[in-house]
């Protein structure tokens, strides 16, 4: 599938659109053929220059180029197949060795033909589809054993107007039933679905020549790479205000699959972090004002778009409809109260619990940190009370050394990076004098210039706690402390976001591409790979949809020459024995065999390449599901002593208290922030304390920790 690596801050121009060249006669009237000007051949010239000259990925701009080009320019347009017919591309092969030709002199042709016809082609679509659902004839058997394919890849371009009319046919009677399943007769599916495709027209007749410029340089750009993406004035003027507006809303960074508006993260600490039921990977479908708003379908929305929607005043409400990952149907609505994420939420938190071995109360320490945060501006000023992650981070370890914990654990989970510096001066306060992160331009100079040069502040047992959304500067520092044998990584491979953007100016608007790597001192690189824990922890989170190396064209991981560096302990020694006592404990912990159970349930799910167009199939299907559901939490209630729940409805309402504050009360709450930290309800990190125990006496049995690293022998490669 289509995946653009933009966040909720950078908008997405519609990637829908077609030409008024039509191959079979049109049901809508001809758009009108958009066309290129000078300054558009202009800045084209600029951006193949740049990437030319500047990007990391350094590629020859010729006919196999022009190929790549191709390709991903119509399945960045189309990429379920569903609008363009062979005949199609048949007629535009002959572009596929010209665009790096008609690039470097200017033009564009190829790229706005390509551009129109696909407008023109979806805009017809778009007409038919409401011909169909205006029409007094139109009927669709539900009871009928049908399926539709939901697999992109498995299908092919339509040989003709017949082929698409029938997957459309499809199609349209899926987005019928999905609404059904959702609680609305048919009438009003009918009624949603003449607005989803009304609007869809709305915004195909409105697009304009800066629409079709920038979805073609786009999808040049990411032939270089998932974050090289070109930003036309009218978008950085959007970029400039969603960044001055970017902790506003629900707290959530999201980008654009396909027709679908996808949830990438939840930020720490924020409303929807709060609420606890958006999840990464949950698709937006639709978005309500207030409680009892009407829910306006979002479904082939420009992500600016769908993004003012669920922006709104502070202590308003905002209700979501999601489809949840793995699921083809069986929407669910989340209720979020818009806030701010405040600084103090997101500054990092420390908590104390204790875990037992049988023999012995390990007392630990737990510092939550949801950001590399850094106050640029109080820094640059010499403000002696700038806002840091170190500085508070440094507070926290003084505060756990005077109770006397027996370990601490960094939990990075969600972690989504932030301040280099941070990351390099994070790594300070646990390790002696020595390089960080290496750094590879796109010369191939490298900088090892980001050092630890301090004496440590806290040299006791560490572990870093780590998932699938612990990002960029969590990596570096995750890895470096991997590296140097420091500490324990626990937890779930990381994301993989191991390289560096810039903004470059080109004739008109911005060019925002990759100018290097990061590399760790063992000379791995954290790209694509991401940091893979010494111990692994289950993790709902599909890694084949979430993560670095699932976007098209993400650079790949490689290595460059290691830091000649000491290590502190040699933990592979005793990670088979680790991993030993983890398994004993967790085979029988009702908390994951949960988890594991549903993890079997969802990849089952994702698995499923058609879906039924058989209501009564359709409704068996949930409602299996939700049973399933039910007798696993009674499952695990029981096992925990737990009292289980009586019917599926309790269980579905657990946790749904109605909030009956007004917005005025909400606007005004100053409270202080509440923990994020609580190992009885979260039972990763509560085995990772366990995991820690058992780290801390395997390590005391070999003869304490080490308090400066060894030779650089020891680690040698």
């Amino acid at each position: 599938m289509r995946k653009t690596a933009l966040s909720l801050c950078v908008p997405l121009s519609v990637f829908m659109v077609s030409t008024a060249l039509s191959l079979f006669p049109s049901s809508a009237e001809a758009l009108q053929k958009l066309s290129y000007n000078k300054d558009q051949s202009k800045t084209a010239q600029d951006i193949l220059e740049t990437l030319n000259s500047q990007h990391y990925r350094r590629q020859n701009i010729d006919d196999a180029l022009s190929q790549r080009l191709f390709d991903e320019y119509l399945d960045r347009l189309d990429p379920y197949k569903a609008y363009f017919q062979a005949q199609d591309i048949a007629l535009f092969s002959e572009y596929k060795r010209q665009f790096d030709d008609q690039l470097r002199a200017g033009s564009l042709d190829a790229g706005y033909d390509i551009f129109n016809l696909f407008r023109q082609r979806l805009s017809d679509r778009t007409q038919w589809i409401l011909d169909q659902l205006n029409s007094t004839d139109y009927h669709v058997d539900f009871s009928k054993d049908e399926q539709l394919n939901l697999d992109p890849d498995l299908r092919r371009w339509a040989q003709s107007k017949n082929d698409l009319d029938e997957f459309w046919r499809k199609r349209l009677k899926s987005d019928l039933l999905n609404l059904k399943l959702a609680d609305k007769d048919l009438a009003e599916a009918k009624k949603t679905l003449k607005r989803r495709y009304s609007n869809l027209l709305k915004r195909v007749e409105q697009q304009d020549t800066h629409d079709a410029f920038e979805a073609y340089m786009n999808a040049l750009g990411a032939l270089y790479d998932p974050h090289t993406n070109y930003l036309s004035p009218r978008t950085m003027e959007n970029f400039n205000i969603n960044m001055s507006l970017s902790l506003e809303g629900i707290g959530a960074v999201l980008q654009t699959e396909d027709e679908y508006t996808k949830v990438v993260r939840i930020v720490s600490a924020g409303p929807a972090d709060k609420q606890g039921e958006l999840k990464p990977s949950d698709r937006i479908v639709a978005v309500g004002q207030g409680r009892e708003g009407e829910m306006v379908d979002v479904i082939g929305w420009r992500l600016d778009e769908v993004v003012q929607l669920i922006r709104g005043k502070k202590g308003s409400v905002v209700r979501l409809q999601v489809l949840p990952d793995g699921e083809d149907s069986g929407y669910k609505t989340v209720e979020i109260r818009r806030n701010k994420v405040k600084l103090e939420e997101q500054a990092a938190q420390s908590h104390v619990f204790e875990v037992s071995d049988g023999d012995k109360l390990y007392k630990l320490g737990v510092i939550n940190l949801p950001a590399f945060y850094l106050d640029f501006s109080a820094y640059r000023r010499g403000d002696p009370n700038f806002k840091s992650t170190t500085k508070d981070v440094l507070r926290l370890l003084n505060e756990l050394k005077m109770a006397k914990v027996d370990g601490v654990i960094l939990d990075l989970r969600n972690n989504g990076g932030g301040s280099l510096e941070e990351a390099t001066w994070l790594t300070d306060l646990f390790i002696h004098s020595g390089t960080v992160v290496q750094i590879r331009r796109a010369n191939q100079s490298i900088s090892r210039t980001h050092r630890s040069r301090r004496p440590p502040v806290y040299q006791g047992p560490l572990m870093v706690l780590t998932n699938r959304l612990s990002a960029s500067a969590s990596e570096i520092f995750a890895g470096a402390i991997q590296d140097y044998g420091r500490g324990l990584v626990v937890g779930t491979q990381t994301f993989g976001k191991g390289s560096v953007q810039s903004l470059s100016p080109v004739h008109q608007g911005r060019l925002k591409i990759t100018e290097s790597k990061f590399y760790r001192v063992s000379g791995d690189s954290t790209q694509h790979r991401g940091v893979l824990p010494d111990i692994a922890l289950p993790t709902l989170v599909d890694v084949d949809e979430v993560g670095e190396s699932a976007y098209d064209n993400a650079l790949a991981w490689d290595t460059i020459h290691r830091v000649p560096h000491g290590t502190y302990d040699n933990i592979a020694n005793i990670k088979p024995a680790l991993k030993k006592l983890h398994q004993k404990r967790v085979d029988k912990d009702p908390d994951f065999i949960h988890l594991l159970s549903q993890l079997d349930i969802i990849e089952k799910q994702r698995e499923k390449k058609f879906v039924s167009l058989n209501e009564d199939t359709r409704r068996a299907e949930k409602k299996a599901r939700e049973e399933q559901a039910f007798v696993l939490e009674n499952k695990r209630r029981a096992g925990k002593g737990m009292e289980p729940f009586v019917d599926i409805e309790a269980y579905k309402n657990d946790g749904k208290e109605e909030d009956e504050s007004t917005e005025e009360e909400n606007t005004a709450q100053t409270q202080e922030p509440e923990s994020r930290i609580n190992p009885d309800k979260d039972p990763l990190l509560m085995e990772s304390g366990y995991i820690m125990a058992d780290f801390i006496r395997l390590q005391s049995e070999r003869g304490q920790f080490a308090k400066r690293p060894q030779s650089p022998k020891v680690s040698k490669r």
